[in-house]
C-alpha cells in the first residue's frame, strides 16, 4: 500500500475517534456545570484543558462559559479540533482514500459529514444541544459498525483500526490527567464527595459509568476509576486494552508485509508498561507524572508509525 494511503486512512479514523471523544467531553461538562453552577466556569476551563484547547480558545473569545465553549469546541471553523473541523476532515481523507474502502464504508463516512454539517449549522441552543451530542455519536457508531462489518481483515482495516486507537488511547489518558490537575478545585477536596462525584463525571466522559457499576457496584474511588481507565483489558477505551489492540494491528500489519519495524517495538513496550503494574503502585509514584509519560509515548508512537509507512513518501 502506498504511504499517502495509509496516512489517509489512519487519520481518517483519528478524526473520527476525535469527533466522538469532543462530544462526549462536552456532555460530561453540560453534566457537571449544571450541578455546579456556581463553579461553571472552573468546569468549562476543564474541557477546554483536556481538549488541548485552552490557547485557541483564549486567542478568539474573551470570557470562558459554556456557550462559548461549547460552540467552540463542537462548531467553530476556527477551531481545526472541532467536531464540525475534524469531521469534515474525516470526510476529506476518506474521499482520498475511497478505493481502499468498502461501499458501505464510504457512505457511512459521507452520511455522518452530511448530517453533522446540518445538524451543527447554528448555535446550539440548551433544548438541543443533547440531542445533537447523541447525534454525532450514532453516525460515528455507525461508521464504526459498517467498517467493522463490510471490510476485509487486511492492512487497510489495521491503519484504521491504528488510527482509532491512537486517539482514543490519548484521549482517556488527557481525561485522566486533567481530573487532579484542573477539575479538582484544591487538594483538600481530595476524596470528598465532590472529588468521588468528578471521578463519576471522568466515567461518563468515557461511556464507562455503567460498565464500571457492573464492576464495582456503588463504589466510585479513584483507585477504582483509575484502574479501570487504565489497566483494565476488558474496557475498551482504557490505556491497556488501546495498547493491545495496537500491539495486535500492528503485528497484522507485519505478517501481511512480512517485516518488522522500529514501532513494533515501541508498542510493544508501551503495552508492557500497562500488563505488569498495578495501580497503588501507579498512585505511589504520580498520576500525573504516568499519564504525561504515556501520552509523550503515544504520540512518538503515532509519528513512527508515520515514519515506517513512509506517508509522506
Amino acid at each position: 500500500m502506498l504511504g499517502k494511503t495509509a496516512g489517509g486512512l489512519l487519520w481518517m479514523a483519528r478524526y473520527l475517534e476525535r469527533g466522538e471523544n469532543t462530544a462526549r467531553l462536552v456532555d460530561a461538562g453540560l453534566r457537571i456545570a449544571l450541578t455546579r453552577s456556581a463553579a461553571s466556569e472552573e468546569e468549562w476551563t476543564s474541557v477546554l484543558a483536556t481538549a488541548g484547547a485552552q490557547a485557541r480558545f483564549a486567542e478568539i473569545y474573551e470570557k470562558v462559559d459554556g456557550p462559548s465553549v461549547i460552540n467552540f469546541l463542537l462548531r467553530d471553523r476556527d477551531n481545526p479540533s472541532s467536531v464540525l473541523s475534524v469531521i469534515e476532515s474525516a470526510r476529506n481523507n476518506a474521499r482520498l482514500v475511497r478505493t481502499a474502502l468498502t461501499r458501505e464504508a464510504w457512505e457511512a463516512v459521507n452520511v455522518c459529514w452530511m448530517t453533522l454539517r446540518e445538524a451543527l449549522a447554528v448555535r446550539m441552543s440548551n433544548d438541543a444541544l443533547p440531542n445533537t451530542l447523541r447525534t454525532i455519536r450514532q453516525q460515528n457508531a455507525l461508521v464504526r459498525g459498517a467498517m467493522h462489518g463490510t471490510m476485509l481483515r487486511n492492512d487497510i482495516y489495521n491503519f484504521v483500526r491504528i488510527g482509532t486507537f491512537l486517539e482514543r488511547a490519548d484521549n482517556t489518558a488527557r481525561i485522566l490527567d486533567v481530573k487532579y490537575y484542573v477539575l479538582l478545585p484544591s487538594v483538600s477536596l481530595v476524596g470528598s464527595s465532590l472529588d468521588n462525584a468528578q471521578w463519576e463525571t471522568i466515567l461518563r466522559s468515557a461511556s464507562a459509568e455503567r460498565a464500571f457499576g457492573w464492576l464495582y457496584g456503588g463504589e466510585t474511588t479513584p483507585l477504582a476509576v483509575a484502574d479501570f481507565l487504565i489497566l483494565d483489558r476488558r474496557m475498551p477505551r482504557s490505556l491497556a486494552f488501546c495498547c493491545a489492540k495496537l500491539v495486535d494491528n500492528l503485528h497484522h500489519l507485519g505478517l501481511e508485509y512480512g517485516d518488522r519495524r522500529q514501532c513494533h517495538d515501541l508498542a510493544e513496550a508501551l503495552h508492557g508498561r500497562l500488563t505488569g503494574r498495578d495501580i497503588q503502585t501507579i498512585f505511589e509514584h504520580g498520576l500525573h507524572e504516568f499519564v504525561l509519560d504515556f501520552i509523550a509515548d503515544n504520540n512518538a508512537l503515532g509519528r513512527l508509525i508515520e515514519t515506517d509507512y513512509r506517508f509522506n513518501g
